[in-house]
Formats: C-alpha cells, sequence, structure tokens
C-alpha cells in the first residue's frame, strides 16, 4: 500500500469513527446553544457596522461644515 492511499484510508476511517461519535451530536448542540445565545444579544453583521461608520463619518462631515458656517453667520452679525 503506497503513502498516499494509506493516509486517505486513513482519513476515511477517522471519519467514519467521528460521524458515529457522540462529538457529531454535540457539535450540532453546541453550534445551536450558540446560535441561540448570539441571537439574544443586540449583535449586528460587519456589513451593517461598516454602513453605520460611513453614515457617521459622513454626518461628522456635514457638521464640521455646518459650525463653520454658523461661525461665519455669527462673525458677520457681529459686525453689523
Amino acid at each position: 500500500m503506497n503513502k498516499s492511499n494509506f493516509l486517505n484510508d486513513f482519513q476515511h476511517k477517522i471519519n467514519q469513527v467521528l460521524e458515529n461519535s457522540p462529538a457529531k451530536g454535540l457539535e450540532k448542540n453546541v453550534k445551536a446553544m450558540l446560535t441561540q445565545g448570539f441571537a439574544k444579544m443586540d449583535l449586528v453583521t460587519r456589513e451593517e457596522f461598516d454602513i453605520q461608520a460611513q453614515v457617521l463619518a459622513k454626518t461628522r462631515a456635514k457638521l464640521e461644515t455646518l459650525e463653520a458656517r454658523v461661525a461665519e453667520l455669527e462673525a458677520q452679525f457681529r459686525q453689523q
């Protein structure tokens, strides 16, 4: 038996053992518990977070522009 066939056969046997072991059920239960736990936390996806970060950056830029404009108008008002 060559090395490649031995490794493939060995991997297949390990996969069979894992499929028939309680580890498979444990994995499903852990995934279900984690999914349920994360659903209870108010988490957002990375995409939603990035979109909100962009909105915030635009809002900050607008705010800075408006603050500068208000300061300019106040200066003009004081001169009158």
